[in-house]
C-alpha cells in the first residue's frame, strides 16, 4: 500500500483534507509572523509611552503615533491624539480602540476552528466509505481464505483517511490553542497599559483643572478690584 494507491481509491476525501491543511498552514504561518512581530516590540512601546506621558503628552503622542503599524501603538495613540478630552471621552477612546484591535488579532481563527471541526469528519467519512467498499466484496464462503487479503488492505487504505483527518486537526488545534494564548495575554498587556495611562491622564486633568480654577478666581478677584469705586 502506498500514498499513490490510497489518493486513487480515496481522492474524494483525500483532496478536501490537503484544501483544510494547506488552508490551515497559511494561517499558521501568517499568525505566527504577526504575534513574533507583536510580543517582541510592545513592551518598549508602551514603557516609552507611559514615561513620556509623565512628562510630556506631545511627546508620548508622537511616540505613539510612531508606532502606528504595532497594535499596542494603536491602542495608544487613539485617546492621545485627541484634543484635550475630558477623562471620561479619554477612556472611551482607549475602550473602543482595544475592542478593534483585539478583535483584529482573532484573524484567523474561524479558519482554523472550521479545520478543527471539518478534517476529522472527513477522514471519518473517507474510512466509512472504504469499510463499506471492502467489507460488501466479501462473501460469507470466502472468510478465512486468500481471497479476503485483498480486503485487508483495503480497510488498512480506509482508515489513512481518518488518520490523515486526525493529524490536520491536531495541529490545527495546538496552534489554535497557541495563539488563543497570545490573545488572553494582550487583553491583560491592553488592560494594564490603559489603566496606566488613563491614571496619568486624570492627574494631568485634576491638575490642569485646578489651574484653570486659580487663574478663574484671580480674573473674577481684578475684576471685582476694578469694579470698586
Amino acid at each position: 500500500m502506498n500514498f499513490a494507491e490510497v489518493f486513487q481509491r480515496s481522492w474524494a476525501v483525500i483532496v478536501p483534507l490537503l484544501f483544510l491543511s494547506v488552508l490551515s498552514l497559511s494561517v499558521i504561518i501568517e499568525r505566527l509572523w504577526f504575534w513574533s512581530s507583536v510580543l517582541t516590540k510592545e513592551q518598549e512601546i508602551v514603557n516609552r509611552v507611559l514615561d513620556s506621558a509623565r512628562r510630556d503628552w506631545s511627546t508620548a503622542a508622537e511616540i505613539a503615533r510612531q508606532a502606528y503599524e504595532q497594535p499596542i501603538g494603536r491602542f495608544l495613540y487613539s485617546p492621545l491624539q485627541l484634543k484635550d478630552p475630558d477623562p471620561d471621552l479619554f477612556r472611551l477612546a482607549l475602550e473602543a480602540a482595544a475592542d478593534d484591535e483585539l478583535a483584529s488579532m482573532r484573524r484567523g481563527d474561524k479558519v482554523l476552528e472550521a479545520v478543527i471541526a471539518l478534517a476529522p469528519l472527513l477522514g471519518l467519512l473517507g474510512t466509512v466509505f472504504g469499510l463499506i467498499v471492502s467489507l460488501g466484496s466479501i462473501r460469507l464462503g470466502d472468510i478465512g481464505t486468500a481471497s479476503t487479503a485483498g480486503v485487508t488492505n483495503g480497510i488498512g487504505e480506509a482508515l489513512v483517511a481518518t488518520a490523515i483527518g486526525l493529524v490536520v486537526a491536531i495541529i490545527s488545534l495546538a496552534f489554535y490553542r497557541l495563539f488563543q494564548g497570545f490573545l488572553f495575554n494582550q487583553i491583560k498587556v491592553f488592560r494594564k497599559a490603559g489603566n496606566e495611562l488613563e491614571l496619568l491622564y486624570r492627574q494631568r486633568w485634576l491638575h490642569h483643572g485646578s489651574d484653570l480654577s486659580k487663574t478663574g478666581a484671580s480674573m473674577n478677584a481684578d475684576e471685582t478690584e476694578v469694579a470698586k469705586p
